[in-house]
């Protein structure tokens, strides 16, 4: 049985983020019931500016990440960027937790926005834990109108919950192929990308 991690990655309460890692959530339970799905959200469990000590809620989220076979980041678009509560994890999670897994990036915005955060993750982030982000990526624009409970409101919320279903299932698929390398590669010589 796999276990998929989501990350909710605002910092604000009632986030549009954490409802749609919510919504993803549910799908993933949905195409594939044996799955396991965790979540973390930090907005309820925030991590302090990296290397702030003691990181209270770390070491629950690390746990959750080192048992995930795959992560599904969410990130909102704050001023054309990577909100800063995703870029701090990165300074947390390492290859311990994530080396070697499939991502699939969710990129959020309240307007038409939201590609910058895919771009700016795809670009900085993976190196040195080695997460490897799938070439899917959603893009869930006008986020207050979509992905809400119940029925999809409109032709357009019917597209993106389409689209989510399909790239959630291809990182079922990155899910299954990857587990056959994790474990196998040696990173101790070379423990940091190039």
């Amino acid at each position: 049985m796999s276990t998929i991690a989501l990350l909710a990655g605002s910092s604000r309460p009632d986030s549009q983020s954490g409802k749609v890692a919510r919504y993803l959530s549910r799908r993933l339970v949905a195409l594939q019931p044996s799955l396991q799905v965790e979540l973390i959200d930090l907005a309820l469990k925030p991590l302090p500016l990296w290397p702030a000590a003691p990181a209270e809620h770390w070491p629950d989220h690390a746990e959750i990440l080192r048992r995930a076979d795959a992560l599904v980041l969410v990130s909102p678009e704050w001023n054309g960027m990577a909100c800063p509560a995703v870029k701090n994890f990165f300074l947390y999670a390492g290859r311990d937790e994530l080396a070697h897994k499939p991502c699939l990036l969710v990129g959020v915005s309240s307007g038409i926005g939201g590609a910058y955060p895919i771009s700016e993750l795809r670009a900085s982030g993976y190196k040195n834990c080695r997460l490897c982000h799938i070439p899917e990526h959603l893009i869930i624009r006008q986020v207050e109108k979509v992905m809400n409970e119940g029925d999809a409101a409109d032709a357009e919320d019917a597209r993106i919950r389409r689209r989510s279903d399909y790239a959630l299932q291809v990182l079922l698929q990155y899910t299954e192929a990857l587990a056959s390398i994790r474990g196998r590669i040696e990173m101790a010589e070379f423990p940091t990308g190039m």
